[in-house]
């Protein structure tokens, strides 16, 4: 019965995502950006986070590596959200990676030339 369960959540949950991610509150324009290191399921992770200015999550990502790639994916993914705002202003701490990420995207035309960081 649990395998089922399991196979019904692997096939039905990306769908459902889908759907349900258009209805979310919209954030606002201004977000803070971060990551940290939590353990899950045993193992060490980096768990990047976007938070608007009113506290509320705009996306999230976990990642196993800290590095130009990861940020890269995760900026892509948070700005391609149905709910989030293209935000004006991006706040970022002094992690490496972030702004050769910001750059790549600048150049792939994913990120809006016009966005602060």
């Amino acid at each position: 019965m649990i395998t089922v369960i399991i196979r019904w959540i692997h096939q039905y949950s990306p769908k459902i995502e889908k759907r349900i991610r258009r209805h979310l509150r919209p954030t606002n324009d201004s977000w803070r950006v971060d990551e940290t290191y939590i353990k899950v399921k045993g193992k060490w992770k980096y768990l990047y986070q976007a938070v608007d200015s009113g506290g509320d999550t705009s996306d999230f990502m976990l990642s196993s590596k800290r590095n130009r790639i990861a940020a890269k994916r995760f900026f892509k993914k948070a700005l391609s959200s149905y709910h989030n705002q293209i935000p004006k202003v991006i706040t970022i701490d002094k992690n490496p990676a972030y702004p050769p990420a910001i750059d790549e995207l600048k150049n792939d035309k994913i990120r809006p030339k016009n966005v602060g960081i």
